[in-house]
């Protein structure tokens, strides 16, 4: 595996430290990452958790020192004895499980990947998902390669006016500081090309790596290119349709010639959301130049594919119009051997009018196994796609359910972590699949639980703190913008977190809506409470904005004390300090408009339980021991409903279950409701569990090129 050229060269003993930094898998393993810290505490602590930023600025001297130093060396040795383990693939749960499956590739193209702060190619939940969708394949040994884009503009910065409107300005992506490699094939660094808006386009690659799951990122910044095809690539969701689409073919088109070229032969191919969906037109047109006759391409690309659908939401599907295809990807039908009407049919939506190409559609077409991303999802998507099936009952229509789960050694803190090694063995995180291993947690000490849950409120609470103090120093330039900042949180007060993208439907001012109500329960001068906010609208959602504006106008109000805060630039670095530090997670979309919400699994792995509505992952999740569910109420406006019943738990069995101290002032029923929290977390919610249901139901299945029960969608 080569190393990140802005590594220096490094003494011979420890010059593994080089390969370690260049891959990702340091960042989830916590001897790797105590490796690093070990070089250089404060540096590490300055650098934000970035190895490559570390080694190119320790002293020279400082690694001689530790090349001799043994106790530093038999910690290094064991971490690299690990990690090649890991890049070999040795002794993995896939080989184990499906030991005919060998090396057969699965490719998982996605428009985002949330990997590490140093690759700010995310926006959000999706992204987030992606990367731990990657990590624990990993884990798993899984033989996957991802594939996206480099956006070398990353997503934006968040930046807030005094009058809290948010400012977008571009994100800065220090490539020097990143985990990536550009790719070439006999020294040639246009991997293929594409024909967009009649032109030539040269798409080139980076590689990063996470363990032994390769993520490809693709990119259209090369000499090679035409001025204006250049940033095609740069910005994550910027611009409008025809930018989109330009993006989506370069993903589903390029990101197929790209594996093509660097010699991949997927046996099962996973679009992740309609965004990548053209990887499949893409297939179809190798099918067809093969030889097969239409239906028979078809049924071949089919047979491979899996697809996910993310949202119940109409906007969070793209459908571009057909003169805006023909203008872009024109005339693509002809290179296929179609005529056009037999290929818009792909994208039609049936029984209307609209003539527009929709990528779902296109992607339920073309694809034998489709999933959505928690139960109530799949139920719900069921009913929105049934006439893609019309011959089909709305509960036989082949859209099946994975629900999500998030990446356990990523998101639990190491605090959690370090208790449970000391209480259920240092091995416990290979057993964590077993049977029955999560049944410890109920029996831990109540004291210990909470003992580690009161430090990691003071670590949030400490970080909220001194990243206002950074602003003030480097960006702020009147102090106003430090009263709604978060300068006066203490650890005392129980402590309410909501961090997502600000979209109406996840109603962030839901809380708000009796203000005189709500400020009550905030300044009881007994039991006080206080919220912090964190997240981002999207730049084109102006009614996202306006309610991010609102939640910062509270932040602001004097009659609050200081007890409403948001966090300016969410981010990765900052969830993990927000699921780890507060003590109720907030989730309260309209139902039935959130497909999963993957932030309260995060949040209930460091024993935070959720407050939210049933909708979504907590729909299934919700047990009465883990959290607090707002009930379904079918008005055609549930707020004035949802918001009654959130006051009312706060009041009557939130708030009290806090304050109410036991022996060594230890809240015995919250700390029970942490347990629980972590208990079905961990059983059921982790990215871990996501995987081997991939493997079983969807991968394993393609790979082995099985009969596929059920009917494709009509075209």
């Amino acid at each position: 595996m080569p190393t990140i050229d802005s590594i220096p060269e490094l003494p011979e003993r420890i010059a593994g430290l080089g390969h370690l930094a260049s891959n990702l898998w340091w960042s989830w393993n916590r001897e790797a990452r105590t490796v690093f810290r070990t070089i250089g505490p404060e540096l590490w602590r300055r650098t934000r958790h970035n190895p490559l930023e570390l080694l190119q600025g320790v002293p020279r001297a400082r690694l001689d020192e530790l090349a001799v130093d043994p106790s530093f060396l038999e910690r290094y040795d064991a971490v690299m004895q690990n990690f090649s383990a890991v890049v070999e693939g040795r002794n993995t749960w896939f080989a184990d499980t499906f030991p005919e499956a060998g090396d057969r590739v699965v490719a998982y193209f996605c428009a985002e990947f949330g990997l590490h702060r140093s690759i700010p190619i995310y926006s959000g939940g999706l992204g987030i998902l992606a990367g731990d969708h990657c990590k624990a394949a990993a884990d798993l040994g899984i033989p996957l390669v991802g594939i996206g884009l480099m956006y070398t503009k990353g997503y934006f910065d968040q930046r807030l006016g005094l009058d809290g409107w948010q400012e977008d300005s571009e994100e800065r992506f220090h490539r020097a500081l990143a985990p990536v490699i550009r790719l070439s094939v006999d020294g040639n660094h246009v991997l293929t090309t594409l024909r967009l808006s009649g032109r030539d386009v040269r798409v080139g690659a980076w590689r990063t790596h996470l363990g032994r799951v390769p993520v490809i990122l693709l990119d259209t910044n090369l000499a090679e290119n035409d001025t204006a095809d250049r940033d095609l690539a740069a910005q994550l969701y910027g611009g409008g349709d025809e930018l989109r689409l330009r993006q989506e073919w370069i993903l589903g088109v390029g990101g197929v010639r790209v594996l093509r070229r660097l010699g991949y032969d997927p046996a099962a191919w996973h679009a992740n959301e309609g965004h990548a969906a053209f990887m499949l037109m893409e297939r179809l047109r190798e099918c067809l130049e093969h030889g097969l006759p239409v239906d028979g391409a078809i049924a071949a690309v089919r047979k491979e594919s899996v697809f996910t659908t993310h949202t119940t939401v109409p906007a969070g599907h793209d459908h571009f119009s057909r003169s805006l295809i023909e203008r872009v990807a024109g005339p693509v039908w002809q290179e296929l051997g179609l005529d056009d009407e037999r290929f818009f049919d792909f994208g039609r939506l049936p029984g209307t009018d609209d003539e527009d190409f929709h990528m779902t559609a296109m992607a339920f077409r073309l694809s034998a196994r489709v999933n959505g991303v928690s139960i109530r999802h799949a139920s719900v998507s069921r009913r929105m796609w049934k006439e893609l099936w019309p011959n089909t009952a709305e509960s036989d229509v082949p859209i099946g359910a994975v629900t999500n789960g998030v990446h356990l050694p990523t998101w639990m803190s190491a605090r959690f972590r370090e208790l449970l090694d000391r209480e259920l063995g240092s091995d416990w995180e290979t057993r964590a699949h077993q049977p029955g291993f999560w049944e410890g947690i109920l029996e831990l000490d109540d004291r210990d639980v909470w003992q580690v849950h009161v430090g990691l409120k003071a670590a949030l609470i400490n970080f909220v703190h001194e990243t206002a103090r950074y602003r003030w120093r480097k960006r702020w330039t009147d102090a106003s913008h430090l009263v709604g900042a978060g300068t006066l949180l203490t650890t005392t007060p129980l402590t309410i977190g909501f961090a997502r993208r600000f979209a109406t439907y996840k109603r962030a001012d839901l809380i708000f809506r009796d203000t005189d109500r709500f400020r009550k329960l905030l300044i009881d001068p007994e039991r006080p409470v206080q919220i912090v906010f964190a997240g981002k609208a999207h730049p084109a959602d102006h009614p996202g904005k306006e309610v991010l504006q609102r939640v910062y106008g509270f932040a602001h109000d004097p009659s609050f004390e200081g007890r409403v805060a948001f966090l300016e630039d969410y981010g990765m670095h900052m969830a993990r300090h927000l699921v780890q530090g507060v003590d109720v997670w907030l989730n309260v979309p309209r139902v039935p408009l959130e497909a999963c919400g993957t932030s309260g699994m995060k949040a209930a792995l460091n024993g935070v339980p959720q407050l939210g509505t049933s909708d979504g992952w907590w729909d299934e999740g919700h047990t009465g021991e883990n959290g607090w569910r707002i009930p379904t109420c079918a008005d055609e406006d549930p707020d004035p409903h949802d918001a009654e019943h959130l006051y009312e738990l706060l009041e009557h069995r939130i708030i009290p279950a806090f304050y109410d101290r036991g022996v060594n002032d230890v809240p015995t029923t919250w700390v029970r409701h942490m347990k629980h929290a972590i208990y079905e977390a961990g059983t059921r919610f982790t990215a871990g569990r996501m995987l081997m249901d991939y493997a079983r139901e969807y991968y394993v299945p393609a790979m082995q090129d099985r009969d596929v029960p059920v009917a494709p969608a009509s075209l």
